[in-house]
């Protein structure tokens, strides 16, 4: 990887955060507030690609991580008291310490059978939510009270019901979350994904500790997730038995190879590009899904290799 081919990387992902922060000045609240919901999404589409785009491994059930960071926080906030930071923490952990357990049982087996063991623990993860609802709050779910949504730095007074606030902490953490991929994506480690991605048999015949490798994908994949769960939760003041179930495992799977998986912010356009559609189609007639489908069917047929992932492809093959 040639520092030319970083910096202009690095220039791309710098106009494009700068894009995102200077946004909020423009949009009006609701959108502020949509915009905002998207880049707690793409941070978790991030973490997702992370493992997918990375080393080329399909999970069907990351919605564990994203639900161990919401439940973490959430029920840290509701049901201990802890100040937000603190509730955001325990979320974060939680997760971290579930990808590592799963991924010590789940890596060990190849293609299908990682993809079944991933989705039966996603499965395990929300039929608890559902067996525990005197404290999860079930399908019905929780919101988490005004007093569990705000917290003090010195004399400052931090409201996450305000939607300033709320939209520069989602930045802040996409922010971090890219800052984190840049940095694997350009160091040997990242190099070693790759090459796990490409051919691990090969990888592991040069001496290469591909399980370890791959545990350490799998961390960074399901911490980032449970960060963007944990924030989704204190952010807009709910946790629910939803954000656990298929449906969130595999609407970050489409937001990721629709933008490109394998691109740095490949994860961040799917979510944009795919939230957007829901958004708008939904406003104009019930049959949204069946016209997302095609629209999907037609973007795919286009752009095989996700929207990024084909510009790179066909035309910029210095992009990450």
């Amino acid at each position: 990887m040639t520092p030319e081919y970083i910096r202009r990387n690095f220039i791309v992902l710098a106009l494009a955060l700068a894009g995102l922060f200077l946004l909020q000045f423009l949009l009006p609240d609701y959108y502020v507030m949509t915009a905002t919901r998207m880049m707690v999404l793409a941070v978790f589409a991030v973490g997702y690609n992370m493992l997918l785009g990375y080393v080329g491994l399909l999970s069907l059930g990351h919605a564990i991580f994203f639900a161990a960071g919401l439940y973490g926080a959430g029920l840290a906030a509701v049901h201990l008291g802890l100040a937000v930071p603190f509730a955001f923490l325990v979320g974060v952990v939680g997760a971290f310490i579930l990808a590592f357990l799963i991924g010590w049982v789940a890596l060990p087996t190849i293609r299908v059978s990682f993809m079944i063991v991933t989705l039966m623990f996603s499965q395990v993860g929300f039929l608890t939510t559902l067996y525990f609802a005197k404290y999860t709050g079930g399908q019905d779910g929780l919101p988490l009270p005004s007093s569990a949504r705000r917290f003090a730095i010195g004399d400052w007074t931090v409201d996450l019901a305000s939607e300033t606030v709320r939209y520069n902490i989602a930045f802040g953490l996409l922010l971090l979350a890219l800052a984190v991929s840049f940095a694997v994506l350009t160091s040997r480690k990242g190099q070693i994904f790759a090459a796990i991605r490409e051919n691990e048999g090969r990888t592991e015949m040069l001496g290469f500790n591909v399980f370890a490798a791959k545990l350490e994908a799998f961390l960074y994949s399901g911490t980032i997730a449970g960060a963007a769960g944990a924030a989704y939760g204190l952010l807009f003041g709910y946790i629910g038995s939803t954000f656990a179930s298929i449906q969130y495992s595999i609407e970050v799977l489409l937001f990721t190879l629709l933008g490109g998986a394998g691109t740095l912010l490949g994860p961040l356009i799917g979510v944009v590009l795919m939230m957007t559609m829901i958004d708008r189609l939904s406003e104009l007639t019930t049959a949204y899904l069946l016209v997302i489908g095609i629209v999907l069917i037609a973007l795919v047929l286009w752009f095989p290799k996700g929207i990024l992932g084909t510009i790179r492809e066909r035309w910029l093959p210095w992009l990450m």
